[in-house]
C-alpha cells in the first residue's frame, strides 16, 4: 500500500471514529431528553425555568404566549436545552475518547481533568445564572416599570433571554480552563497573564455589557465572576503545568 493510500485510509478511519462519537453523544442527549419528557415533563420543566420571572411579577400575574404553537414548542425547546446541559459530561467524554488515542501519556493527564472541569464549570455557570442572577435581575428591571404598564413577558422572548444568559454564564465559567490551556501549551506565560490583568478586567466589563441586558446587576454578576475565575486560573495553571509535564520536560 502506498503512503498516500495509507494516509487516506487513516483519514477515513478518523472520520468514521468522529462520526461514531458524534452519534454516541447525540444518543446520550436523546436518552436524557426522553427521560425528561416522561418525568418531570416539559411543562413542569418550563414552570421551573420560568419561576424566577414569575416571582418578580405582581401576585397572580402570568406570562403570555403570542404564537399559536408556542405553548407546545417552547417547553420542548427548554427540555432539549436542559437535556444538553445535563449530558455535557457524556458529550465531553466522547470528545476525550476521540482525541485520547493520539495523545502521549502525559498529555492524557491534561485532557481528562479539563474535560471534567469544563463540564462542571459550564453547569456551575448555568446554575449560578439561574439561582443567583435571574431573580435579582428581574426584580431590578421590574422595579423600573411604571404602574401604568402591565408586565406580561412573552414565553418565546423569555426563552431567548434565558438561553443567551445561560450560554454567556456557562462560557464565562470556562475562563480558568482557557487560562490553563494557554499556559500549558506555552502560548503565554503566567507572568504575562498577570501583567495584562488590568486589560482583562476592562475586557470582562466590556463583554458583560455586550452580552447581558443593559442593567448594572446582570453586568456586575457576569464581570465579577469572570475576573475572579481569571485569578483562579492564574493560581491553578502553574500547578497543572507541572503535574502534566512531559518526561523530557522534567529533566
Amino acid at each position: 500500500m502506498s503512503e498516500k493510500a495509507a494516509g487516506e485510509e487513516t483519514f477515513i478511519s478518523h472520520l468514521i471514529e468522529l462520526r461514531d462519537r458524534l452519534v454516541k453523544a447525540i444518543i446520550g442527549i436523546g436518552i436524557v431528553a426522553a427521560v425528561l419528557f416522561i418525568w418531570p415533563s416539559p411543562s413542569v420543566i418550563y414552570d421551573f425555568i420560568a419561576q424566577p420571572m414569575i416571582d418578580s411579577l405582581p401576585k397572580g400575574s402570568k406570562m403570555i404566549a403570542t404564537g399559536v404553537i408556542s405553548p407546545f414548542l417552547v417547553p420542548m425547546k427548554v427540555t432539549l436545552l436542559l437535556a444538553f446541559i445535563m449530558s455535557l459530561p457524556w458529550v465531553f467524554y466522547q470528545v476525550w475518547a476521540f482525541v485520547a488515542p493520539g495523545l502521549y501519556q502525559h498529555e492524557k493527564k491534561l485532557v481528562l481533568p479539563l474535560v471534567v472541569s469544563s463540564s462542571l464549570l459550564f453547569i456551575g455557570g448555568v446554575a449560578f445564572c439561574y439561582f443567583f442572577v435571574f431573580g435579582r435581575v428581574f426584580h431590578f428591571i421590574g422595579s423600573f416599570a411604571p404602574t401604568s404598564i402591565a408586565v406580561t413577558p412573552d414565553i418565546e422572548n423569555y426563552l431567548d433571554f434565558v438561553m443567551s444568559m445561560c450560554l454567556a454564564f456557562g462560557a464565562t465559567f470556562e475562563v480558568p480552563v482557557v487560562v490553563i490551556i494557554l499556559v500549558r501549551m506555552g502560548i503565554v506565560s503566567v507572568a504575562k497573564l498577570k501583567e495584562i490583568r488590568s486589560y482583562v478586567i476592562v475586557g470582562a466589563f466590556i463583554i458583560s455589557a455586550i452580552v447581558t441586558p443593559p442593567d448594572v446587576v446582570s453586568q456586575l454578576a457576569l464581570a465579577i465572576p469572570m475576573c475572579l475565575l481569571y485569578e483562579l486560573g492564574l493560581a491553578i495553571a502553574p500547578i497543572f503545568a507541572r503535574a502534566t509535564r512531559a518526561p523530557e520536560e522534567a529533566v
